[in-house]
C-alpha cells in the first residue's frame, strides 16, 4: 500500500478532510499550481526528447530525473513551500534524486485531506525516493568504485611525480586510505605515468585492496609562457632568532662542476674548478666578497667524494663571477679560477597596482611582456574585461587589444606587489573564447590513459560536443567502458552542466568534480560557496556521484597542522561520492584526518538529508558520540 493510499484509509476512517475553511482553500491552491508544474516537468521531458534519445539505456530514468529538475528549479518555489511546511507536507527542498515521485505524493496527499480520488502515478515515475539513492550508488560504485566499509565517501589523492621512481610513496598513500589515484598530465610524461600505475597497482595488491585510477588531461589550460631568468644570485642567510642572532649556519654544498650526486642536507649548491677545491678539506676556512662586496668567511665542516659542505653565519650574496680563496701552509694561496656554477632564478614579475602590462605571444625574452601560452585567445577578447593571473592573486582589466598583445592594467594586487612566475594560470571569465576541448598533447596523452587508467577527466569542458568528442576517441581506441569525470571549471560549464552531463550519460559512467580553483577565480570567490551547492543539486538529480576538489585539507597536507576553516570545509565534503586531496609533505596525515571526518559525518548526513542517529553527548550517556551509527535498513520503496 502507497503512503498516499494509507493516508486514504485514515482520512476515510477519521472523518478528517478540509472539505471547507482555509486548510481547503490552501490544499486546493496547491494542488492547482503543483498541477500546473507537473505538466512544465512532462513538457520539458518532451522537448529535450532527442538529446534524451543519445542517452545510454541505464541512463534514461537519471536523465528524465534531470529534466524533470531543471523544469521544476525553473519556478519560484518559495512562497508554495512554506503553505506546504505550514500543512505538514513535504516542502520538495529534498526532492532532487526523485523529483515527479515527491511531486506526486504531495498530490496524492493534497486530493486525499480535499476528499478527492488520486490515481497512483508511480509506473510513470522514473525514480522514487529509494531507487533515486540506489541510482546514484549505482553509477558512483561503477565510475569510483566501492568505498570503504564506515565511510560513505571515497578519498582521492594527486599523484606526486617521485612516484614514478619511488614505490614506498605510493604504498604510503594506499596505506593511509587512498581509494582513487589522480595523475595529472599537465606534469611529467608518459614513461612517468606508467611508472606511476605500476605502483599504484602494486601496492594495491599488496594492500589487499583495489585503488582505481583517473588520468587527468590538461585541457585548453592558458597559462603564463616562459619568462627571462632572472640573473644567478644565490643568497646564504642563516637561520636568526627575534634579535637578529643566527642560531643555524646556512649549509652550503660545495662540488665539481661534473659532479651530479646530491649533497644531503644542505640548504644551496655550487659548483667549482676540480682543481681548486682538490685543496680543500676538512677545517678550511674561504675567504670570499660577496656581490655587495662585503667581506664574508665559510668553514668547511663535511667532506666527501661529491665534494664538500661549508658553514656560514652571514648572510652572503654569491654570483657565478665570486671569486673564492683558501689559504694553505706557508701562505699558500689558491684562489677559484673557473666561474662558479650557480643556478640563474626562474623568470619573475612583480606587478602592483596601476601596473600597465602587455600579454603577448611571445615575449622574446622582454621583462615588460609577460607571454601567454594560448595566443589565439587575443583575438576572441574584448577592452574592459577581465584578465586573473595565478588562481586570482594578481587580477587586472583588458585596457586595448593589438594584433599580437593584450594590454592590461593590473586593477588588483597586494601592496608591495605580487610575483608573477611562468607556467600560472590565466583566467578570463568575462569573455567568449571558443578554444578545442581537447590539445594536440591531450589526443597524445590520452592513447596512454587509455591503456592506464580507470577514468579520464576532461578539464575545462565547456559543451556537450566536448564530452562526445572525447567519447569517440575512447571508442577508437577499444575504451568504451572507460568513465569520464567532467571538471566544472569555467563559467560556461557551470552554465552548460546539465547539457554535459546528459552527454556524459551516452556512455558507460560519468561523474562531475567541482574544480573549485579555477572556479571561483571565474564565477568569483563570493559565489562559489552558491555555485557548488547547485552542482551538487543538479549531479544528484541527475544520479551522478560528485568529485570534491581543490584546496581539501590544503594546510595541513603542506604545513602538518589544518585550519580550522578546512576541517569545517572537508566535513562539507561527505556530501559528495569522493573528496580530492592535492599532494603536499604531510599528505599521509591529511589522507588519515579526512578519513576520520568524513566517518564522522557520514553518520549525520546523506546529501542535503540529516541523518538523526543518536546523539550522547547531552543525553547522560557514557557511549561518545564517535560511535558509528547502527547499520542502516535495507532500502524499500515507499
Amino acid at each position: 500500500m502507497t503512503s498516499t493510499s494509507v493516508l486514504a484509509a485514515c482520512a476515510s476512517r477519521t472523518g478528517k478532510v478540509y472539505g471547507s475553511g482555509l486548510h481547503a482553500d490552501v490544499c486546493l491552491a496547491l494542488i492547482a499550481e503543483l498541477t500546473v508544474l507537473r505538466q512544465s516537468m512532462l513538457e520539458r521531458e518532451n522537448t529535450m526528447a532527442t538529446q534524451l534519445k543519445r542517452v545510454a539505456p541505464h541512463y534514461q530514468d537519471s536523465a528524465r530525473n534531470l529534466v524533470h529538475y531543471l523544469a521544476l528549479r525553473g519556478h519560484e518555489l518559495r512562497p508554495i513551500q512554506e503553505r506546504l511546511a505550514w500543512l505538514g507536507l513535504s516542502s520538495l527542498g529534498r526532492s532532487e534524486s526523485h523529483v515527479l515521485a515527491n511531486l506526486d505524493k504531495v498530490l496524492g496527499i493534497l486530493h486525499c485531506l480535499t476528499g478527492q480520488d488520486w490515481v497512483d502515478q508511480s509506473p510513470l515515475e522514473p525514480a522514487g525516493s529509494v531507487t533515486g539513492r540506489r541510482l546514484l550508488r549505482r553509477h558512483a560504485v561503477q565510475l569510483l568504485g566501492d568505498h570503504p566499509a564506515g565511510r560513505p565517501v571515497r578519498i582521492m589523492v594527486t599523484i606526486p611525480s617521485e612516484a614514478a621512481s619511488d614505490y614506498s610513496v605510493v604504498r604510503e598513500l594506499v596505506d593511509a586510505g587512498m581509494d582513487i589515484a589522480r595523475i595529472n598530465c599537465a606534469h611529467d610524461c608518459a614513461a612517468d605515468w606508467i611508472a606511476m600505475a605500476h605502483n599504484i597497482r602494486r601496492a594495491a595488491k599488496a594492500a589487499r585492496r583495489t585503488v582505481r585510477i583517473l588520468m587527468d588531461l590538461g585541457g585548453p589550460k592558458i597559462r603564463t609562457g616562459d619568462m627571462a631568468p632572472r640573473p644567478a644570485v644565490l643568497r646564504m642567510r642563516p637561520n636568526k632568532d627575534e634579535y637578529g642572532r643566527p642560531y643555524r649556519p646556512y649549509r652550503l654544498g660545495i662540488q665539481t662542476t661534473a659532479q651530479s650526486d646530491k649533497i644531503p642536507d644542505i640548504d644551496g649548491c655550487i659548483g667549482v674548478d676540480p682543481k681548486w677545491l682538490a685543496h680543500v678539506e676538512m677545517g678550511t676556512q674561504i675567504d670570499f666578497a660577496d656581490a655587495r662586496g662585503a667581506k664574508r668567511h665559510l668553514l668547511v665542516v663535511e667532506t666527501g667524494a661529491w665534494g664538500v659542505v661549508a658553514e656560514s653565519l652571514q648572510t652572503a650574496y654569491l654570483t657565478p663571477e665570486t671569486l673564492l680563496t683558501i689559504h694553505g701552509a706557508q701562505g699558500k694561496k689558491w684562489s677559484s679560477t673557473l666561474p662558479l656554477r650557480i643556478d640563474a632564478l626562474p623568470g619573475m614579475r612583480v606587478l602592483h597596482r596601476g601596473d600597465v602590462i602587455r600579454v603577448t605571444a611571445n615575449a622574446q625574452g622582454d621583462p615588460t611582456q609577460i607571454a601567454c601560452t594560448l595566443p589565439e585567445v587575443i583575438d576572441q577578447v574584448r577592452v574592459g574585461e577581465r584578465i586573473w593571473f595565478d588562481d586570482g592573486r594578481i587580477g587586472g582589466v583588458i585596457r586595448n587589444i593589438t594584433d599580437d598583445a593584450l594590454e592590461v592594467e593590473i586593477t588588483q594586487a597586494r601592496e608591495g606587489g605580487e610575483k608573477l612566475t611562468a607556467d600560472k594560470g590565466i583566467n578570463l571569465p568575462d569573455s567568449e573564447l571558443d578554444l578545442a576541448a581537447l590539445t594536440e598533447k591531450d589526443l597524445l596523452d590520452l592513447q596512454c590513459a587509455a591503456q592506464e587508467a580507470d577514468m579520464v577527466g576532461l578539464s575545462f569542458v565547456q559543451r556537450p560536443d566536448d564530452v562526445y568528442l572525447l567519447r569517440d576517441h575512447l571508442n577508437q581506441l577499444g575504451r568504451s567502458d572507460m568513465g569520464i569525470v567532467l571538471k566544472i571549471e569555467t563559467i560556461k560549464g557551470f552554465e552548460n552542466l546539465p547539457e554535459l552531463m546528459l552527454a556524459g550519460m551516452s556512455g558507460e559512467s560519468a561523474g562531475v568534480m567541482i574544480a573549485r580553483g579555477d572556479l571561483a577565480v571565474e564565477c568569483g570567490y563570493e559565489r562559489l560557496a552558491e555555485v557548488q551547492e547547485e552542482i551538487l543539486w543538479c549531479a544528484e538529480a541527475a544520479h551522478m556521484p560528485v568529485v570534491w576538489a581543490t584546496q581539501v585539507l590544503e594546510t595541513l597536507a603542506k604545513t602538518g597542522v589544518p585550519s580550522r576553516a578546512e576541517v569545517s570545509d572537508a566535513g562539507l565534503g561527505v556530501r559528495a561520492e569522493c573528496v580530492m586531496l592535492n599532494k603536499g609533505p604531510f599528505i599521509t596525515d591529511a589522507i588519515r584526518t579526512l578519513d576520520d571526518i568524513l566517518r564522522r559525518m557520514g553518520s549525520h548526513q546523506e546529501k542535503k538529508r540529516s541523518l538523526l542517529r543518536a546523539l550522547h553527548a547531552w543525553s547522560g550517556s557514557t557511549t561518545p558520540d564517535a560511535d558509528a551509527s547502527p547499520p542502516r535498513a535495507p532500502l524499500q520503496e515507499a
